[in-house]
C-alpha cells in the first residue's frame, strides 16, 4: 500500500462518546490502570493476603496431596529469599515467553518481506462480487497468523472492494473487523495467541494438577469447524443488517477520494515471488505429512502417536510455525527484492518484535504473581473454596460454563486484552472448575468465546482509534458509537454461534483438540 493511513491524534467529537452506555464503558475503562500495574498490585496483594491467611486453617483438602492446604506466608524472610533467588527462573521459564517469541519472530520474517501483505492483497483482488463478504471474513480470519497486520492491510483493502462494487464501505469495515478481531476463537490455522493462553491454562491447571500438560492445540478441531457458522453468521449479519443500516444511517461524503492502485496494486516480481513462496510452503507442509505418515517416524511418540504430549511433533509446534513463516518469508523477500542483505533480514524480525515489548515487559511481573499465587497456597484454597461451592449449588456442568461465558464477556467491555484477562482469571476458573471435574481446556474454550466476540463493540478495544479513522475516509461523521453500533450485531451473532458450536461438540463429545477432554480426570487419554 502506497498510502498508509496514520492515526489522528483526536477524533472528532462525537455526542456517544460522552454519554450513554458506551460512554459509560469508554470513561470506565479509561480509568484503569495500565495491566503491567495491575499485575504489580496483584503481586503485592497477594503477599500481604498470604501473610494474613497463613495464622489462620482451614478444612479444605488438596485434592492432588490430600493434605489440608495451609497458606503460606511470602512475606517470612525464607519465603522472601526464595522469591529473590527464583525471581530470574520464574520469568526465564514462564511458558508463553518463549514461545511467543519464537513464534513471533517467524511471522515477523514472513510479514517484513511482504509476504503476508502480497498474500492478503492477492486474495481480495480476484474476488467476485457475490462472494466478497465471506472472502473478507475468511481472509480476516487467515491474518490471525500475522499479529496485527490485518487491522492494517485488510480492513481498508475490504472498504474498498465494497465501495467499488456498489456496496457500503462500512459494510466492509465491519465484515473485515468481525473476521479479523470477533473470529479470534475460530480460524483455519494455530495463530500467535495459542501458546499465551495456552501458557496460562497449563500453569494454573497445576495448581491443582503438577503433572498436568495443555496442549497448545487443545480447542483446534473447535476452531477450525467454528469458522463455518462464523462465516456464514457474519456473512448474514452483513448482507441482512449490516448493510441496509449503513445505507440509512450513514450518507457517504461526496467527496470520497480513494484510489485503487494504492490498495490493491502489486508488481510482476511481487507476483512472481509470490508464487514461488507460495510452493515452496506447500512443498514443506508436504513434506511434514509425508515424514508423519510411516508408524516409525521419528516425529511420533514411542507408541507411534500423533497427537501425545511426548511426541516430537507436538513438542515442535511453535519451531514447525517459525520455520514454515521463515522460510517462506525469506524464499519471498530474496526475490522480491525486498531482503537486499542480511540486514533487511534481521530487521524484519527486529521490527515485529517492537510489538512484544509491553508484553515481556508484562509478562515479568505475571511470572512474579504466577509464582506467588502458586506457592502461598491461595490460588489452591480460592479454587477448591470456590469448588465447594460450586457443589453447593448443584449447577450441572453445562450452566456452569454458560456462566464463565457470560461473565468473560462483561469483563470484555473494558479489559480487552485477552492475555490481561486470561493472565488474571485462569489461575482462578481453570483449579476452580477441575475441582468439580471441568477440563482445563473446555474452561479455556470459553473464555475465548467471550473474548472474541465482544472484542469489536466495545470502545477500549486498542484498533478503534485506527478503525475510525478508516471509516472517517468514507464517512465523516464516524465516532465511537458509530462503530460500536455498527459491529454490536455481530458480537450478538457470534456469541451465539461460538457457544452454539461448544455446546454442539461437548454434547457429541467431540474432542475440542489434541489432549483435549471435558471432563477432569481426563477420559480420552
Amino acid at each position: 500500500m502506497s498510502q498508509e493511513v496514520q492515526p489522528a491524534t483526536k477524533l472528532p467529537e462525537s455526542p456517544q462518546q460522552t454519554s450513554g452506555f458506551l460512554g459509560w464503558i469508554e470513561r470506565t475503562g479509561n480509568k484503569i490502570p495500565d495491566i503491567t500495574m495491575l499485575f504489580i498490585a496483584a503481586f503485592f496483594i497477594t503477599c500481604v493476603l498470604s501473610a494474613i491467611l497463613s495464622n489462620m486453617q482451614f478444612h479444605y483438602v488438596h485434592p492432588t496431596t490430600g493434605k489440608a492446604i495451609a497458606v503460606t506466608n511470602m512475606l517470612s524472610a525464607k519465603e522472601l529469599v526464595t522469591l529473590m533467588s527464583k525471581m530470574v527462573t520464574n520469568y526465564s521459564g514462564f511458558p508463553p515467553l518463549g514461545m511467543v517469541i519464537v513464534a513471533t519472530l517467524g511471522i515477523g520474517i514472513a510479514d517484513g518481506s511482504g509476504y503476508i501483505n502480497t498474500g492478503l492483497k492477492k486474495i481480495l483482488a480476484i474476488t467476485p462480487k457475490f462472494l466478497i463478504t465471506p472472502i473478507v471474513i475468511i481472509v480476516g480470519m487467515l491474518s490471525h497468523l500475522a499479529p496485527d497486520s490485518g487491522y492494517m492491510i485488510i480492513i481498508p483493502v475490504a472498504a474498498y472492494l465494497f465501495y467499488a462494487s456498489g456496496k457500503h464501505p462500512l459494510s466492509g469495515v465491519a465484515a473485515s473487523f468481525a473476521g479479523i478481531a470477533g473470529a479470534f476463537a475460530a480460524n483455519y490455522t494455530p495463530s500467535a495467541i495459542d501458546p499465551i493462553i495456552q501458557g496460562f491454562t497449563q500453569m494454573a491447571a497445576q495448581i491443582i494438577d503438577p503433572t498436568y500438560e495443555v496442549n497448545v492445540l487443545c480447542n483446534y478441531f473447535y476452531a477450525f469447524a467454528s469458522t463455518f457458522a462464523v462465516i456464514g453468521s457474519c456473512w448474514w449479519v452483513t448482507e441482512k443488517i449490516t448493510e441496509p443500516w449503513c445505507r440509512k444511517a450513514c450518507p457517504l461524503d461526496a467527496d470520497i477520494d480513494i484510489q485503487e492502485e494504492d490498495i490493491t496494486h502489486t508488481t510482476s516480481r511481487e507476483n512472481r515471488s509470490f508464487y514461488v513462496a507460495t510452493f515452496v510452503l506447500i512443498a514443506m507442509l508436504v513434506g511434514l505429512v509425508l515424514a508423519l505418515l510411516p508408524a516409525d517416524s521419528i516425529l511420533r511418540d514411542a507408541n507411534g502417536n500423533i497427537a501425545s504430549f511426548k511426541a516430537p511433533v507436538m513438542q515442535s509446534i511453535v519451531a514447525i510455525i517459525f520455520l514454515l513463516a521463515a522460510v517462506t518469508g525469506i524464499v519471498y523477500g530474496i526475490l522480491s527484492g525486498k531482503f537486499r542483505s542480511s540486514k533487511d533480514f534481521t530487521n524484519s524480525m527486529e521490527e515485529i518484535t517492537k510489538t512484544l515489548i509491553q508484553l515481556i515487559v508484562f509478562y515479568f511481573f505475571a511470572a512474579q504473581f504466577m509464582y506467588a499465587f502458586a506457592a502461598s497456597n491461595i490460588g489452591a484454597l480460592i479454587a477448591v473454596s470456590g469448588a465447594e461451592f460450586l457443589k453447593s449449588l448443584a449447577l450441572p456442568p453445562q450452566a456452569t460454563i454458560f456462566g464463565i461465558i457470560v461473565f468473560v464477556a462483561l469483563l470484555n467491555l473494558l479489559i480487552t486484552s485477552a492475555s490481561a484477562k486470561w493472565s488474571i482469571l485462569a489461575p482462578i476458573f481453570v483449579p476452580m472448575l477441575m475441582s468439580v471435574g471441568i477440563a482445563p481446556e473446555l474452561t479455556q474454550a470459553a473464555f475465548r468465546i467471550s473474548d472474541s466476540a465482544v472484542n469489536v463493540c466495545t470502545p477500549m478495544f486498542a484498533f478503534y482509534p485506527l478503525i475510525i479513522i478508516y471509516c472517517q475516509k468514507y464517512y465523516k461523521r464516524t465516532g465511537v458509537g458509530t462503530l460500536s453500533s455498527l459491529m454490536l450485531p455481530y458480537t450478538i451473532a457470534l456469541l451465539v454461534v461460538l457457544t452454539a458450536m461448544l455446546y454442539l461438540f461437548w454434547w457429541l463429545n467431540i474432542p475440542l483438540g489434541f489432549q483435549a477432554d471435558y471432563v477432569y480426570p481426563r477420559q480420552m487419554f
